[in-house]
C-alpha cells in the first residue's frame, strides 16, 4: 500500500525541515569557531546532529516501508528533501574539520 500524497508531503517537508535545522546549526557553530568560541560551537554542532538524526530516521522509515513492500510515491518533493539531507550532512561533516582547523590555529 503506497503513501497518500499528503503524507507523501508531510514526509518530504519533515526532511527539509529537519535538514535546514541542521545545515543552519552547522553554519552557526562555524561562526562561533571562529570567534574562538570553541565550547558553544561544539553544543551547536551536537544540535546540528541531532536535527540530522531526525531528518535520518524519518528517510530510515521510508526504506523500512519501501522493503516491506509499502513504497512511498517518489515525486519532486521527496528528490528534493534527500537534496537537503544529503548537503545538510556533507556541510556539517566539513564544517566540523574547519572547526578543527580553527581550534588549532587558536593554539599558535
Amino acid at each position: 500500500m503506497r503513501l497518500h500524497m499528503e503524507e507523501n508531503e508531510s514526509i518530504s517537508f519533515g526532511i527539509i525541515a529537519s535538514s535546514g535545522t541542521a545545515r543552519s546549526l552547522a553554519f552557526e557553530a562555524l561562526e562561533k569557531a571562529k570567534e574562538g568560541n570553541f565550547e558553544d560551537a561544539q553544543d551547536l554542532i551536537d544540535q546540528s546532529e541531532q536535527a540530522s538524526l531526525e531528518a535520518h530516521n524519518i528517510q530510515t522509515e521510508l526504506l523500512c516501508n519501501a522493503a516491506q513492500g509499502n513504497p512511498c510515491n517518489l515525486d519532486i518533493l521527496l528528490v528534493h528533501a534527500q537534496d537537503h539531507l544529503m548537503t545538510s550532512i556533507l556541510a556539517k561533516e566539513l564544517i566540523e574539520q574547519m572547526i578543527l582547523l580553527y581550534k588549532k590555529l587558536d593554539k599558535k
